[in-house]
């Protein structure tokens, strides 16, 4: 099948990815760096971009994967609905689309395990995983 024999470097590069682009949304907060100058109330920028910062590190690197891809998710799915689904419910319509797709990638990652080039693959945390069948 198209890209079979890839789909277990895809999933890594995905996690590796969407780790990365999150971590950047905590600095952002936490640091500001990238500069920013939206005002952010403390709660989010100490509670969201903690979550943010060291889920998206996790993440990224594969240590603790599914309980970092958790809370990130629910991280997003709670921004989303506070955040942007107060203003109308299509994520077109209130700009929700980010966290509506981080809450969902974050979702899968959670179901799916660290994978392939991980730290938890390296430690052995990832016995039991296999690739989805089909």
């Amino acid at each position: 099948m198209f890209m079979k024999s890839l789909e277990k470097h895809i999933y890594a590069i995905m996690r590796i990815v969407a780790g990365f682009m999150f971590l950047w949304h905590g600095s952002q907060k936490l640091f500001n760096f990238p500069f920013t100058d939206y005002q952010i109330p403390p709660f989010i920028k100490y509670g969201g971009g903690l979550i943010e910062f060291v889920g998206g590190i996790l993440i990224m690197i594969g240590l603790g994967t599914r309980w970092a891809a958790f809370i990130a998710a629910g991280m997003m799915a709670f921004a989303y609905w506070i955040g942007h689904g107060t203003k109308a419910i299509l994520p077109i319509n209130n700009h929700g689309e980010m966290a509506a797709l981080y809450c969902f990638v974050f979702l899968f990652i959670s179901a799916r395990g660290s994978g392939i080039w991980s730290i938890d693959g390296c430690l052995g945390s990832n016995k039991g995983e296999s690739a989805p069948p089909g």
